[in-house]
């Protein structure tokens, strides 16, 4: 997988902004304020993106999947990491990033996602 084709998947979605965190060396993803996605690097400088996931499907992603391992720099039970050259097909990417954005849409005021699905 590659970081141009992982942010348009991020972007598409309902009120998905982008940020870049120069302190993190990182790219954000966030939806109403709250971020669902990160593309940087691991300390050696590899490639990955972190993703918010339900703890359980995140176990079971980690031990089926060679390249998903726990959040880096994140909460390690509700985040996983996903190196570009995971072992993963390729449509589960974006399964992962709609599931980490519904994660964090959900836990938004109804306020806020009323706005964003009225946009």
């Amino acid at each position: 997988m590659d970081k141009q084709t992982l942010e348009v998947l991020c972007l598409k979605l309902p009120g998905a902004t982008h940020d870049y965190k120069i302190e993190w060396n990182a790219d954000r993803y966030q939806v109403g304020g709250k971020m669902f996605a990160m593309i940087g690097a691991d300390s050696d400088g590899k490639p990955l993106i972190s993703l918010k996931c339900d703890p359980v499907r995140a176990e079971e992603l980690r031990d089926n999947y060679r390249g998903v391992v726990p959040g880096y720099y994140m909460n390690k039970t509700h985040w996983n990491s996903i190196y570009f050259d995971a072992d993963i097909p390729d449509e589960l990417w974006e399964k992962l990033i709609v599931h980490s954005y519904e994660l964090v849409f959900q836990k938004l005021p109804v306020k806020v996602q009323k706005a964003i699905h009225s946009k």
